[in-house]
């Protein structure tokens, strides 16, 4: 069972990744847009807003998969002179407070965004609604949380 859903959780992450991937596309096509209309006076209007909300979802829907094949940072020299048991439990450990910080993210984000639906906020310069792109980084923290759960019951990977 454990199985099936690590393989679920996998390929979900493998899916948010591409819409990451999408997202960084259009921030770059946008800005060089916008760059090269600017020379002729003729700038895109809400540029900033949304390049900075692709961004935030770039960040987000990038995290499951990264985390997934272990590909953040990890300064550990002090954590590898310890046995190999004792680096496990402080793994177990670290990876459950992850998930729980993440979930807690997740959630209030979630919270938010219905907050903001709720009020009509929207961004400042192309009045575009905020609630999505909250909404969306509250799903990706979810899963994130979710990815971290999923190392501590199923070991493995090049820092164990």
């Amino acid at each position: 069972m454990i199985d099936l859903m690590s393989q679920i959780l996998f390929e979900i992450s493998k899916w948010m990744s591409r819409i990451a991937k999408v997202f960084l596309a259009f921030m770059i096509l946008i800005t060089v847009a916008d760059v090269i209309l600017r020379y002729f006076r003729r700038p895109i209007i809400g540029t900033y807003d949304i390049v900075a909300f692709s961004g935030a979802l770039v960040m987000g829907f990038s995290f499951p998969l990264t985390s997934w094949v272990r590909g953040h940072i990890k300064v550990d020299f002090l954590i590898l002179k310890l046995p190999h048991t004792t680096r496990r439990i402080f793994d177990v450990i670290t990876r459950c407070i992850g998930a729980g910080l993440f979930f807690t993210l997740g959630w209030n984000l979630i919270l938010l965004g219905k907050a903001l639906r709720i009020a009509g906020e929207v961004s400042s310069t192309i009045s575009m609604p905020l609630y999505p792109f909250v909404y969306g980084l509250g799903i990706c923290f979810l899963i994130e949380s979710l990815v971290l759960l999923s190392h501590v019951f199923t070991p493995g990977g090049k820092d164990e």
